[in-house]
């Protein structure tokens, strides 16, 4: 049976590998398993070793306590990751999110800059006239 710890590591390793438009054999490949093993991770029926979870967030471009977001701890702080107030964590789990996050990237850097400022500009315009 799945520990809630690893069902969640392996729902942030989904949800990071599908953010990237990676393929479970693509990941497999860049740390050296069959995909049926990304499977299990994803899935949360084998657990991850310290070292894998190394490789794994290497090959994700993620620091390692990524996969560890989000996991409620008894009595202690919160941590010092203001996006999880903003955002409910399906949220990066919808498509349109993904093709939005796909469509940034796939830009250049100037105009996602502009882009940004665009959206931050958008909410301001959007808390203002709810204030009125």
């Amino acid at each position: 049976m799945a520990d809630e710890t690893d069902l969640h590591v392996g729902k942030r390793l989904r949800r990071r590998r599908r953010l990237l438009g990676m393929t479970q054999q693509d990941l497999a490949s860049q740390v050296g398993v069959r995909f049926q093993q990304i499977q299990k991770y994803e899935c949360g029926a084998n657990r991850i070793t310290s070292s894998r979870l190394y490789e794994l967030s290497r090959a994700l471009n993620v620091s390692v306590q990524y996969f560890f977001d989000g996991i409620p701890v008894a009595d202690a702080p919160d941590a010092a990751n203001d996006a999880n107030e903003y955002m409910e964590g399906d949220i990066l789990s919808q498509k349109e999110t993904l093709e939005l996050v796909r469509a940034y990237y796939r830009l250049g850097e100037r105009p996602r800059k502009r882009l940004l400022e665009l959206a931050k500009a958008l909410e301001g315009d959007q808390s203002s006239h709810g204030a009125a």
